[in-house]
């Protein structure tokens, strides 16, 4: 991942927690060409130890390629927006802010006592919020059993982690005052988020 030295974000804090703040990763591997696939990717320990976790559907295409040590590119994608350099004080380059976090793991297929585990706390994690959740175990057994058997969990063990975040560094208090005004008042969610992420780097 290209990432000039102002806007590398390796320390584990950042990693962790961005992970679980953006938990719809794109899951990259070579056969005998590049694959692609979107998918919730959830995280399992702490800053000294942690690995991910995910499943996919037995027909993707992608599934073939899902075997023990197999290599996989996680990418997880924050807010990001178009800036425009007509906000700037001074003429200027126009540019896009972004973050993100590239996780190259090493495959390692789920059995299906982990998979139904997975499943588990993913529902779990995602269901928690809504007004009447509907947990795993609430699913009737059949649909379960007959679900199951269509899909794969695996784990990823990661060995090489990026983190990236590229919110106006080292530019004039003012220009990014301005920015993140304008991301504000946009009325959109994902450049709302990318003026939170831009005050936080710039603790404004």
């Amino acid at each position: 991942m290209y990432r000039p030295r102002k806007y590398i974000k390796d320390d584990k804090k950042f990693i962790l927690s961005f992970i679980e703040e953006n938990p719809f990763a794109t899951v990259v591997m070579n056969g005998e060409r590049l694959l692609a696939t979107h998918l919730p990717v959830l995280i399992k320990g702490d800053e000294k130890e942690w690995i991910l976790y995910t499943h996919l559907a037995n027909h993707n295409e992608q599934a073939e390629l899902i075997k023990d040590g197999a290599e996989a590119l996680i990418i997880f994608h924050g807010a990001h927006s178009y800036v425009s350099s007509s906000w700037y004080r001074e003429k200027d380059i126009s540019t896009w802010d972004y973050s993100a976090v590239h996780v190259n793991a090493k495959v390692r297929v789920q059995t299906r006592e982990e998979l139904e585990i997975s499943l588990e706390k993913l529902v779990k994690y995602f269901e928690k919020d809504q007004q009447e959740p509907l947990y795993y175990k609430e699913i009737p057994k059949k649909m379960v059993d007959e679900h199951l058997p269509l899909i794969t969990g695996f784990w990823l063990e990661p060995f090489q982690v990026e983190g990236v975040a590229k919110l106006h560094q080292e530019h004039p208090e003012q220009d990014v005052k301005t920015v993140t005004d304008k991301l504000e008042n946009s009325g959109d969610c994902i450049k709302q988020k990318l003026a939170h992420d831009i005050k936080k780097e710039h603790k404004i």
